[in-house]
């Protein structure tokens, strides 16, 4: 018996229980873990509302990060015994797979040997975040020196991860916010200039910064009206790489401005590296490389306790925030 968060229909956080549920143990090719930290992302807050691209099976569990100690194992699992620190690579179903969980179970393939020193509430941080950045930035643009990106929603922990990895491959990272409010922030984080799309002329200000070469790659999660300046400043044959879809309104195509540059604007979800083995050791390499070298370095917004699930998802919505948002178990 273990203590899980599971919902019983669509809606705000409230929505949310704690309950004591059965357990069983780990099938083949399964590892069980007892759950130290949980990560939390918006795809489970859209999952609980019922406009994620998975459906809730009620009642349905939910969560795509976690940190622990394995409790169990598989019978033919041997990489991992009962004792090791771990952590979790996003599973493909967080229906099949949940991790708000005091224990929960899932693939081998998709279990962490993370640097014992990361601890665990930065461990549950590191997975979602620094994969959806690297395959993006890394595995699909081959970002490197002397590029120029630009990261909108660059508070996120997708976003602070995106600037770190452009500092590590040497690139520079062009960080956008609405308002200037984090501007400092983002700054320390890493990033070399700030653009607050809310005040700013985005067009402007980045063509000022990126100077004749443009900006060869865009990392975007919010869509709408946007897409135009954004893409009336790249650099011919650059990509725009979209990952999300926060603004509420249309997403206009830039036909000008894709013809006459000969742009790529790509749609990409970070399942196409978790579900690619060797794309996936990859990107775990270069994580794990980044972790240990310590130039990538998750942030903590905010720590919960398990029993304030409801308030950490409140939290989440409210897009105060700045980085990874960590409930304690």
């Amino acid at each position: 018996m273990a203590r899980a968060v599971r919902f019983y229909r669509h809606g705000g956080p409230d929505v949310l229980r704690i309950e004591t549920i059965d357990v069983p143990p780990p099938a083949t090719g399964e590892v069980q873990i007892r759950v130290k930290a949980l990560g939390l992302n918006r795809a489970e807050a859209l999952l609980r509302r019922g406009t994620y691209i998975e459906r809730a099976t009620f009642p349905s569990g939910l969560g795509l990060e976690a940190a622990g100690i394995v409790e169990a194992v598989g019978d033919d699992v041997t990489s991992f015994v009962p004792g090791d620190i771990v952590s979790i690579v996003p599973p493909l179903s967080m229906v099949r797979w949940p991790a708000y969980a005091e224990l929960a179970t899932f693939p081998v393939e998709l279990i962490v040997k993370h640097p014992p020193e990361l601890g665990f509430k930065k461990a549950a941080a590191v997975w979602m975040q620094y994969l959806t950045a690297y395959g993006a930035l890394v595995d699909i643009a081959r970002l490197g020196r002397g590029d120029i990106v630009a990261i909108t929603a660059a508070s996120s922990s997708v976003g602070i991860a995106a600037i770190q990895i452009a500092n590590r491959v040497g690139a520079t990272a062009v960080a956008l916010t609405r308002t200037s409010a984090k501007l400092g922030a983002l700054r320390d984080a890493g990033a070399a200039h700030v653009v607050a799309s809310d005040e700013d002329d985005i067009r402007a200000r980045l063509e000022a910064i990126a100077g004749s070469n443009g900006v060869r790659v865009v990392f975007d999660a919010v869509g709408g009206p946007a897409f135009e300046p954004l893409t009336a400043a790249m650099s011919p044959g650059g990509i725009l790489i979209e990952y999300g879809g926060l603004s509420p309104e249309p997403t206009p195509f830039p036909l000008f401005n894709a013809l006459t540059k000969s742009l790529v604007l790509r749609g990409y979800l970070v399942h196409e590296i978790i579900r690619d083995p060797a794309r996936l050791a990859q990107a775990k390499s270069f994580i794990l490389d980044g972790l240990s070298d310590r130039t990538l370095q998750p942030v903590i917004a905010r720590t919960f306790r398990f029993e304030d699930i409801v308030e950490a998802h409140r939290f989440l919505e409210s897009n105060d925030q700045f980085g990874k948002i960590v409930v304690t178990i």
